[in-house]
Order: structure tokens, then C-alpha cells, then sequence
């Protein structure tokens, strides 16, 4: 007999390094969380890859380990959301047999794919503030023509990671609405896709490798398919909603659905999200996309390239006598980390960073922009690095704010989620640094809970994410900023913006 009388809801968070399966309950609290490890492998400096079947094979081991741990049964999960990374692009056969490794996200490689494209100046690049990112879905797929075009004549797919895990847990092919508005140039108020851009680059066949069905975020009528149903555990017919992008679920999952509030979802990379009935335009920002996340609003979007895995790179390399101390106490590395960061003083006694490990997505839109650590001496430590990374991070963030605001946007609250919020050193440095109180939802997987939110909406337990957001989402906490930093912040934040120009050729931001 169930324990689970209500159900539960699947919400499946596919990022850069793990995949999360959260079961929710119906009042967003979380029942149980499995996690299982995804590899990326860089091939060459800014190229990133990882093989697609392993984030099967982590939904199989992450989705099996949070039904042990809640004691439910197949019939106990009543309706499935998933979110992945965005513009990880997958090329792949018909069947979704993949036929070579994803270019990650943060995949660099096609940087003058993206040149190329952004200098058409075809109207449809308004959206996207007149620039594409490599990132995206274009510039890869033309890179793969041009580079391997023998797989890319034979792929009868060229897809992202939610369309190919869609494909996987449905056994049907659509497109993601939230996809292809952010991350493919797809604009309903211009018709759609972008034909004319698409011929202009030699692109002109990449639309007969999609999906024609376009789905809206958390929509649908995607049911389980058996074979899935066997992998993971469930039962066959279970409701799946059509997936979108981890930081957009991660903001409907943070409860900033209101006009005026912020979303930043800190992970790997860190996404700055903003509702708006207009649109805000012209800023160095990602873009402002019609649509993306609830139909008749634009969403604005930014983001930082590196953040979390700033500090992973750090971890991997540089924190073995953290590790062993973590090892001893029976903790976690980041605790020893985050203790050593923050016993050093705001500012890190003049340590200024800049966080472009793997170049500059907002606002300046430079791949080939590069971290530094300035200002070292012999009375640094550790602790004065890794916290001037987490307050790089912050300016980071700042600055994209700046910008927009100075475009039109208008931020009244801020709201944090994602695994970075599970820093409370991390939290009070973007407070701190920002000048902004920042918003925390009960619920620290701010993306897993999205996610099942979009499962409640496509198993009808709630009428649309507003309604979902209202029984389900619950601020926890503010962090307030401290006032006495103020000042010594404006001054770090000066010498950071300060710093780019000195280190890059391209001092502009893309909005200005």
C-alpha cells in the first residue's frame, strides 16, 4: 500500500556535474533527493563535452536512489519535470543514438560561428542584444557542418539535452518553446524561426534535424513510455511535462514570478533571470526573449559563464590540505574552504579576481576574455583566494545588474537559489557586495523544484505556475546586507570592472 496518499513529483535536474532527482510533495517540500555524478571532459582549452548516455544512466542510478529513500512505489510518482543545461547540443540519429559527444554549454569552439552570425545584423538579433554567444544552438551547428560534415549530413537530429532526455523518457521527438526562444533565435512576434538568418550562414537545412513540434514550457501531453518506465523505476503513462532550460525552472522554483523580482541561480555557472510584460532592450545582457518561460511575457536574461566551477577548478587543484582537513572532521572541502575565506577580511586584503575562467558571457559577450588573480603577496593565503573568488563572482553579478538598470530593467527583490545558496559566505558576499537584501526559498534546489513544479502543472494538480508558486514555494529567510562594506564593495567593484579593461582589447560592454 502507498505511504504516499497525495503523490509525489518528479522534478529530474540534469546540470554540469550531477543530476538530482528530487521527490516533491504537493506543498513543495522535498521527500527525497537522489544524486548521481556526471563527467565533462575539455579536449582543448574552451571546449567541453560530455556523452549524452551518461545522463541516462544517471537518471536510472539518481531516480532508483530517491524512491529507496522516500519508500515510494512506481504508482506513487504521479507526474515528471525535467530541466537540463542549456544549448548543450547533441547530434544524433533519429532513434537518439548518439553520434558523438554533447558540446556542453560552456563549449567555446565556435566563436567565429558566432561572429559570423551576429554580423548578418538581421533583424531577429534585436532579441538577443545584436549578438550571439558560441553557446548557442546556431554557431554550434554550424561548426559542426563545417568542421565534421559528414556526421552532420548524417545526424538526423541536431537537438539539445532536454529534447534528447524528453525523447528518451517519452519516446517522441518536440522542441522545447523555452529553448528555442532563449538559446535558438526563435521569436513568435517575428514568425518564428528565423528562416532568412538561417540561409544567410548556409544554415538553411538545420531545420529539416528538428523536432516540428514546439512545445511550452511545463505543457504537453508526454506521457512515460514503457522502456523508460523499466529504467527508472515508474509507471508507464506517468505524466512528463516538456522541459526547459535548469535556470529558468530554477526561477519559477525560487517563487520570483512577479514584476520586479530577479531570480540568480548559482551553480556551475551563475543565470540572472527577469520577468517583464515589456521588453528590455539593448543592454549587454544574453537577450529578452518573448515567451521563454510564460507566454506573453519576456524573459531577460545574463549570466556568468564560470562561478561554481571557479571554484571546483580551485578545489580540484589547490585545496589538498583542505581536503585532507575535511577528511579528518568528516566534513566537506567547501566547509574547510569557506571557513579559511572567511576568517579574511572583505576585500581579501586587495585581491581583486576576474571571474572569465572560460570568457565573459555578460555584459561584454567575449569568449576569449580570461580570469586573473591580481594583486597576490607573500601574506596571502588560501583563504584570501578563494574568498576573492566568491567576491569576483559577486561583482560579477553587480555588473550585469548595473547594466541592465541603466537599459530600463527594474529589480525590486532577489531572489538566490541553486547549490550555491548552500554557502552562507557565498550569500552574505552578494549581499554585501550587491547592497540588496537577497531572498531565499525554503527549498535549496531552487531547479529540481521548478521542475516538479512543471510536473504538477502537467499532471493538472495545479492550473499554471502561478497557482503552483503559491502552494509550493515558501521564502525561508533574507540575508541583508551588512552597510559598513558598503563602501570598501563600490571601491572592489571599481577596480574590477577596471580590470577587464586592462587585461582585454574589448572594454565595451555589447549593450552600450
Amino acid at each position: 500500500m502507498s505511504t504516499h496518499k497525495n503523490g509525489l513529483l518528479l522534478g529530474l535536474d540534469v546540470g554540469t556535474q550531477s543530476l538530482r532527482a528530487a521527490l516533491v510533495d504537493r506543498g513543495g517540500r522535498t521527500v527525497a533527493c537522489g544524486v548521481a555524478p556526471i563527467e565533462t571532459t575539455y579536449p582543448r582549452p574552451t571546449w567541453a563535452e560530455q556523452d549524452s548516455e551518461s545522463w541516462w544512466t544517471a537518471a536510472r542510478k539518481a531516480v532508483r536512489s530517491a524512491r529507496e529513500a522516500a519508500g515510494a512505489g512506481p504508482d506513487d510518482v504521479v507526474g515528471i519535470g525535467l530541466d537540463c543545461t542549456a544549448c548543450t547540443v547533441v547530434a544524433c540519429e533519429d532513434d537518439g543514438q548518439p553520434l558523438r559527444p554533447a558540446l556542453l554549454w560552456m563549449d567555446q569552439r565556435s566563436f567565429r560561428e558566432a561572429e559570423e552570425i551576429s554580423a548578418t545584423g538581421d533583424p531577429v538579433l534585436r532579441y538577443v542584444s545584436g549578438r550571439v554567444s558560441p553557446e548557442w544552438m546556431l554557431p554550434k551547428a554550424l561548426w559542426l557542418k563545417r568542421n565534421e560534415p559528414d556526421l552532420y549530413r548524417s545526424a538526423g537530429r541536431v537537438v539539445e539535452g532536454t529534447d534528447w532526455m524528453m525523447h528518451r523518457l517519452t519516446g517522441d521527438w518536440t522542441l522545447s518553446l523555452n529553448h528555442v526562444a532563449v538559446k535558438w533565435n526563435y521569436a513568435r512576434p517575428d514568425g518564428g524561426w528565423p528562416l532568412g538568418l538561417l540561409a544567410a550562414v548556409g544554415l538553411d537545412d538545420l531545420p529539416t534535424k528538428w523536432p516540428a513540434r514546439i512545445v511550452p514550457l511545463g505543457r504537453g501531453e508526454g506521457r512515460l513510455a514503457r522502456f523508460a518506465a523499466e529504467d527508472l523505476g515508474l509507471a508507464m503513462g506517468t505524466p512528463v511535462a516538456q522541459g526547459g532550460i535548469d535556470a529558468y525552472l530554477g526561477m519559477l522554483g525560487m517563487g520570483a514570478t512577479r514584476d520586479g523580482d530577479l531570480a540568480v541561480i548559482v551553480g556551475s555557472s551563475t543565470c540572472h533571470l527577469a520577468m517583464s510584460r515589456d521588453g528590455v532592450f539593448g543592454s549587454g545582457a544574453g537577450g529578452c526573449y518573448p515567451d521563454a518561460t510564460v507566454e506573453g511575457l519576456y524573459t531577460l536574461e545574463a549570466g556568468q559563464t564560470a562561478t561554481g566551477s571557479i571554484l571546483d577548478w580551485y578545489r580540484r587543484h589547490f585545496a589538498g590540505a583542505q581536503r585532507i582537513e575535511a577528511e579528518r572532521r568528516g566534513v566537506h572541502v567547501f566547509e574547510i574552504l569557506d571557513e579559511q575565506a572567511a576568517a579574511v577580511p572583505p576585500g581579501s586584503e586587495g585581491l581583486v579576481v576576474r571571474d572569465d575562467w572560460q570568457g565573459n558571457r555578460s555584459p561584454y559577450k567575449d569568449p576569449l576574455a580570461r580570469g586573473a588573480i591580481v594583486g597576490l603577496s607573500l601574506a596571502h593565503g588560501p583563504g584570501h583566494i578563494f574568498r576573492a573568488i566568491y567576491e569576483a563572482t559577486a561583482c560579477g553579478t553587480r555588473h550585469i545588474l548595473e547594466d541592465a538598470t541603466r537599459h530600463g530593467l527594474r529589480i525590486d527583490r532577489v531572489f538566490v537559489g541553486g547549490g550555491g545558496a548552500r554557502s552562507p559566505l557565498w550569500l552574505r558576499i552578494h549581499a554585501d557586495v550587491l547592497q540588496r537584501p537577497i531572498h531565499l526559498a525554503r527549498e535549496p534546489e531552487a531547479c529540481a523544484l521548478g521542475s516538479a513544479m512543471a510536473a504538477a502543472v502537467a499532471a493538472g494538480i495545479y492550473s499554471d505556475f502561478d497557482s503552483a508558486a503559491l502552494a509550493m514555494v515558501a521564502i525561508e529567510r533574507v540575508v541583508e546586507p551588512n552597510p559598513a562594506n558598503a563602501g570598501l564593495y563600490d571601491d572592489l567593484f571599481g577596480r574590477y570592472v577596471d580590470l577587464y579593461a586592462k587585461l582585454n582589447a574589448r572594454a565595451t560592454p555589447a549593450g552600450s
